[in-house]
């Protein structure tokens, strides 16, 4: 267990048990936030802070700054038990098919506007802004996801959103061919410089990058990377994460609108790169979620428009 690892409990009893209330919620979250020691916002110091109203003020003995474990975070103002929010995370990180916001409602017992702001928030958690970017061998490819307008078919069919994809291959083990770290984007065409750009931002320059004989991916040579064309058959591994995403949002969310397919996107990424660990991923979902801020209800619902909330890339 690394150093900024605190023990999580391993059973849904020890589960109940630890995070019985919002006290030990809270500690919880101290300790993702500061696994080390209190480190002030404003001036950065690690000297002791005052306790405030049980967590919701922390003072700064140096310079007398005052801040909170919840602030800047998803969960900044928010008028929801601690509690519920564990539990939302809980079934998010926990079930193998992912939980919809209809679901979470139900679990819950809040309003469905509730469970679904509860679910954008945690989702935006979700990104970690320092990931590293995936190496080695990696099959790229796009797909289209939606529907479709009549009449229309085939590549760049029109009513669809387009989608982006790499995944890295591990080394066979036992003969099989095994899928490593997934990335994966909403993206407004296949061009060439939009494939260059998710590239950079996802791919180790110098991995070799297979795809398929569409023209857009010829310009990954020029920007540092090894590209090799191969068949469909060749890209099995990119197609199956696709197909596991689609019928994943079919499957559970019963679709979603193009302006939130990005938050969906993020959700299953961040499931696929945590799939061998469940309990790993809830802390990870709280442990981000101690550092970085999600959406307003309003920004949420204005998603698209000016000044609206924009998800960020997984």
């Amino acid at each position: 267990m690394g150093k900024n690892r605190i023990p999580f409990p391993k059973t849904v009893f020890e589960f109940a048990h630890w995070f019985s209330d919002d006290k030990a919620c809270m500690d919880y979250l101290y300790q993702s936030r500061w696994p080390e020691s209190f480190v002030c916002p404003k001036c950065g110091s690690t000297e002791g802070p005052y306790m405030l109203d049980k967590y919701k003020r922390i003072e700064c003995s140096s310079c007398g700054h005052q801040t909170s474990v919840t602030a800047g975070t998803v969960l900044h103002r928010t008028r929801m038990p601690l509690t519920m929010w564990f539990e939302a995370a809980y079934h998010v990180a926990t079930y193998t098919p992912g939980i919809s916001a209809l679901q979470l409602q139900k679990h819950l017992g809040t309003s469905y506007e509730t469970a679904f702001n509860m679910l954008h928030k945690l989702r935006a958690a979700m990104v970690r802004p320092e990931r590293d970017r995936i190496h080695g061998k990696v099959k790229m490819d796009e797909t289209f996801v939606g529907s479709t307008k009549p009449g229309k078919r085939g590549r760049g069919a029109e009513g669809k959103t387009i989608v982006l994809g790499a995944i890295e291959v591990l080394p066979a083990r036992e003969k099989r061919i095994r899928s490593g770290r997934l990335r994966m984007r909403v993206v407004p065409d296949a061009k060439g410089k939009t494939i260059v750009a998710f590239a950079k931002e996802s791919v180790e320059p110098g991995s070799l990058i297979f795809s398929d004989d569409l023209s857009s991916y010829d310009i990954l040579a020029k920007h540092g990377y090894r590209h090799r064309v191969v068949s469909p058959d060749g890209l099995d591994r990119i197609h199956m994460s696709f197909g596991n995403f689609k019928t994943w949002i079919l499957g559970t969310h019963h679709g979603v609108s193009s302006k939130h397919m990005q938050a969906y996107v993020n959700e299953f990424v961040f499931r696929h790169n945590r799939r061998s660990n469940p309990m790993a991923a809830f802390q990870t979902i709280l442990g981000l979620a101690a550092q970085a801020e999600g959406p307003t209800y309003e920004g949420l619902y204005a998603v698209g428009d000016e000044g609206g909330w924009v998800h960020p890339n997984a």
